[in-house]
């Protein structure tokens, strides 16, 4: 069972009753998913040397929020993060958005989710910036996630953060190896920037106040080299809110799906109407162009001058530009093999339209 069948079978409902509300992107996101692989998308006609066996294989909708789509780009992105790699260890630091703002976050998703970076990432690097802590500029890359497991809205950012930072006076400080900043001290000056930022906007009075008086949750933990943490990190920034495997089965209008519940670890299943599940799935579809992934202090693009000298002083290996695969760099696609005698098959053609 795959999210393009539940679309194209219930999403003419979906869109009858909630089209004309939907955004643009939540859309695009219907029609790709349910075109993906398909004839509407042109493709390539194949056929075996050996047995006459043809293949028809059509184009993906390289759409980011589509579940066929993506799944190999991770290594391709661990591979462009390379020249990123610091030698020392690196945190994981998750910011996460309060339930009182998740309502008003649905709804107004560029404004919320930018404000989210903007606080999250200012309050880190200026408890980094504390000479008890780190006493320099960190690096950090931020990738922004708004789903749980069962496919509940909850918005909240992870970083990658290097455990240390460069001084004023140009020199790298170590954090401690277990240790980067105090998360109750960080949750603080997250609210405080958060509020200021949303007070700048309309959104400001539709929040309940108490909001600003709770604690927000921050959390951070030790994940390792930077090629683990980027490792780490790779599948958050391709990930799109369910796969296909976790979907069991669509009956009478009902969708069934399994996930891992994270405070016991074990698997669950939900069923919910083929609506819901639509609702649930399409509530994640980020705004047209927002940047899910974004850089910060040594490792933000103005700052690349910076980062080539912590690591030639922290002795990082040099980074050979000429690397990657000779298939890396370019579209090239292996021949499939025939279904029948495994025999490799030939391109005979193209599909621009409609296949058989």
């Amino acid at each position: 069972m795959e999210a393009a069948e539940i679309f194209r079978l219930h999403g003419p409902e979906y869109l009858a009753k909630y089209g004309e509300r939907m955004p643009r992107a939540q859309l695009r996101a219907m029609r790709d998913i349910q075109q993906c692989h398909t004839a509407v998308l042109g493709g390539q006609v194949y056929v075996c040397t050996k047995c006459d066996e043809r293949r028809w294989s059509y184009h993906s909708c390289k759409n980011r929020h589509c579940p066929k789509c993506g799944n190999d780009q991770a290594e391709k992105w661990l591979e462009e993060q390379k020249e990123l790699l610091l030698p020392v260890v690196h945190f994981l630091v998750t910011f996460t958005l309060p339930e009182e703002l998740r309502r008003v976050a649905r709804s107004n998703q560029k404004t919320v989710y930018n404000i989210l970076f903007r606080a999250s990432s200012a309050a880190l690097q200026k408890l980094a910036w504390d000479e008890r802590f780190v006493g320099g500029r960190v690096g950090m890359v931020g990738v922004l996630h708004t789903w749980t497991r069962a496919l509940i809205y909850h918005p909240h950012v992870h970083y990658i953060v290097t455990g240390g930072g460069l001084s004023v006076k140009g020199e790298w400080k170590r954090s401690r190896e277990d240790f980067l900043v105090p998360v109750r001290a960080l949750s603080v000056i997250f609210r405080a920037k958060f509020c200021d930022l949303l007070k700048k906007t309309e959104l400001f009075d539709q929040v309940d106040g108490r909001v600003w008086k709770k604690e927000w949750v921050v959390h951070s933990e030790p994940v390792g080299t930077g090629e683990a943490a980027f490792k780490y990190l790779a599948p958050y920034v391709f990930r799109v809110a369910i796969s296909n495997s976790r979907i069991v089965k669509l009956e009478a209008g009902r969708v069934t799906f399994r996930y891992k519940d994270s405070a016991t670890d074990q698997v669950k299943y939900a069923t919910v109407s083929a609506e819901e599940f639509m609702r649930r799935f399409l509530q994640h579809v980020l705004p047209e162009r927002f940047v899910k992934v974004r850089y910060y202090g040594l490792l933000s693009p103005g700052n690349r001058h910076l980062l080539k000298r912590v690591r030639e002083a922290l002795g990082a290996r040099a980074i050979d530009s000429g690397a990657r695969t000779e298939d890396g760099a370019t579209n090239h696609r292996e021949s499939p093999r025939c279904p029948s005698c495994g025999n490799e098959m030939k391109l005979i053609g193209t599909l621009n339209a409609r296949g058989p």
